[in-house]
């Protein structure tokens, strides 16, 4: 299903998987020192969801808050094509060993951080270095395993994305809450990649995927002016969507002028990827856009995420506004979402590689999220506790079924989380502060916008009872409102979803080895090419 071919990721073409160095105890040290990586990159994707009244507490600059979660998306997804031509032409152990350096130096700057400004560049840094590891990974994986291990181990990492992804508020509410302060969160990934840093030197084979190819010709095929206008392009947008109403109106120069460079730079990124390049270097593989189901994968993959990531950075917010918890008890909160989304990832992982079929997951698996999420835009002040939990079981489910189904969709994935993130913090920052405004006109902007960004906090204490009641159901109301979004991202990719084949998409290869079935990992190396897209179903469907 996802392959490659949209990132670069996988084996390149006519490569074939090495065998493995590390067998037994080193195995295991290897590939538990890849999924560690990578589980705190999914941490970092959410770890500030709930810790954001700390940081504006330590730091100041309540306008720039946003960007501390944006920053880190954006920081991803700039560079995720690039990460993956990297890993078809480099070295895979150095490029995996520069992407650990990016997000550990990331992280020590996160923690270090005595501005607001210093947080946002390592949030990003750890975006560049964080999504470098996830596509490293896929990559050692592939070529170091065989047929038969490769869906289990490449399951291992989505599964690892998945949980670190609905645990991070859960752990930064418990930094924050304790004596260590929040900053400990972004240090601790000093001694996890600590720990990890030898293993990698001592049991990563040095791979080169196209040995005697001289530098220069791996570089220029890197197609750096293609890197440049990609990121040049998606940076202008998302500031532009992040920046309007809550920085500058939204008629403002400054952010007509910055969604008019984003539509120039992406209409010179289009130019130059089909005239000016050769299918070789090209950055962005045209043929993709010629198969129909490639892009309804796509844009399932980018729908998914969001279904995850809205719910996990604004339920605990609906706890720490209605009832004043802490950052760890409204973590808590998010317990049944994280272990129900979970459960239905696993069973998705070993039901689909049983029965074959993949287009029901995606239909059921969207019926779920529309009636999750239509669910929980009905939540009130008053609304239960176990009613807000099965409302966010309903969505965790469906959102789960089918979030693994096509996970090396990975450019899908890391676009979904900076658009979903971006819309959902700019549309709640403009309404909830146009809602508490008109409640409150008396109080000056920056007050209303400590007020929400903190969750309440002084300013919410000096209100009256009344004034607080109104207050908080405008910011209830809000956080509802969001839902709609995943509402229309529900039925539209229920629509897309009858478009998918009806057909089985694990066949096996051989028969004394019914184990060793086509996969989807296994599109990857078959996939790999960034110039062409297979046709052959069983590897990736149309």
């Amino acid at each position: 299903m996802g392959s490659a071919v949209e990132t670069g990721q996988g084996l390149a073409p006519n490569q074939k998987p090495l065998p493995r160095s590390a067998t037994g105890a080193k195995w295991f040290l290897l590939l538990t020192a890849v999924l560690s990586s990578i589980s705190f990159f999914a941490l970092d994707n959410t770890i500030v969801a709930d810790v954001q009244p700390k940081i504006v507490d330590s730091l100041g600059e309540i306008n720039k808050l946003t960007w501390i979660s944006v920053g880190f998306a954006l920081g991803a997804v700039v560079v995720q094509l690039f990460w993956g031509k990297v890993f078809t032409q480099m070295d895979t152990k150095r490029s995996l060993l520069v992407a650990v350096v990016l997000f550990e130096t990331g992280s020590a700057v996160c923690g270090a951080a005595p501005t607001m400004n210093a947080l946002i560049v390592g949030r990003t840094l750890c975006g560049v270095g964080g999504v470098g590891i996830y596509v490293g990974a896929i990559n050692i994986i592939s070529f170091s395993t065989t047929e038969a291990e490769r869906p289990g181990c490449l399951g291992f990492v989505g599964l690892t994305w998945g949980i670190g992804t609905v645990l991070g508020p859960i752990i930064s509410g418990a930094f924050a809450g304790s004596s260590a302060t929040w900053r400990w969160r972004f240090y601790i990934s000093l001694c996890v990649g600590g720990a990890a840093a030898p293993i990698y030197l001592w049991l990563i084979v040095p791979h080169d995927p196209r040995p005697g190819v001289p530098v220069k010709e791996k570089l220029r095929i890197l197609d750096l002016p293609g890197a440049v206008l990609n990121a040049g392009f998606l940076v202008s947008g998302i500031m532009a969507i992040s920046f309007g109403g809550t920085v500058y109106p939204w008629y403002s120069s400054k952010i007509i002028g910055l969604f008019v460079c984003s539509g120039v730079l992406f209409i010179l990124f289009a130019l130059q990827q089909v005239f000016l390049i050769i299918p070789e270097t090209r950055l962005f593989p045209r043929e993709f856009l010629r198969s129909y189901e490639q892009i309804i994968l796509f844009t399932l993959i980018a729908a998914s995420v969001a279904c995850a990531f809205v719910p996990v950075c604004f339920i605990p917010l609906y706890f720490q506004f209605v009832f004043g918890d802490s950052a760890i008890a409204a973590g808590v909160h998010l317990l049944p979402f994280a272990c129900i989304m979970v459960f239905a990832v696993i069973s998705n992982g070993i039901l689909m590689g049983v029965l074959g079929y993949y287009m029901p997951w995606y239909l059921s698996g969207r019926i779920l999220v529309v009636i999750g999420s239509a669910l929980m835009h009905t939540v009130q002040l008053d609304t239960s506790v176990s009613r807000i939990y099965g409302y966010s079981v309903i969505l965790a489910l469906g959102t789960g079924l089918f979030s693994q189904a096509s996970f090396p969709v990975s450019q899908a994935k890391i676009t979904g989380i900076a658009l979903s993130l971006t819309i959902s913090n700019s549309v709640f920052l403009n309404q909830a502060t146009a809602k508490i405004a008109r409640i409150m006109p008396e109080a000056s902007l920056p007050e209303i916008q400590q007020a929400i960004s903190s969750a309440g906090g002084p300013f919410f204490s000096s209100l009256s009872s009344e004034q607080q009641t109104a207050a908080q159901k405008a910011l209830v109301s809000t956080i509802g409102n969001l839902y709609y979004m995943l509402v229309a991202a529900g039925a539209l990719t229920i629509v897309l979803s009858l478009f998918l084949k009806r057909e089985k998409l694990f066949v096996q290869k051989a028969p004394e080895h019914p184990e060793a079935a086509l996969s989807e990992p296994d599109a990857i190396r078959e996939m790999s090419s960034s110039d062409a897209v297979s046709e052959k179903p069983a590897e990736s469907p149309k």
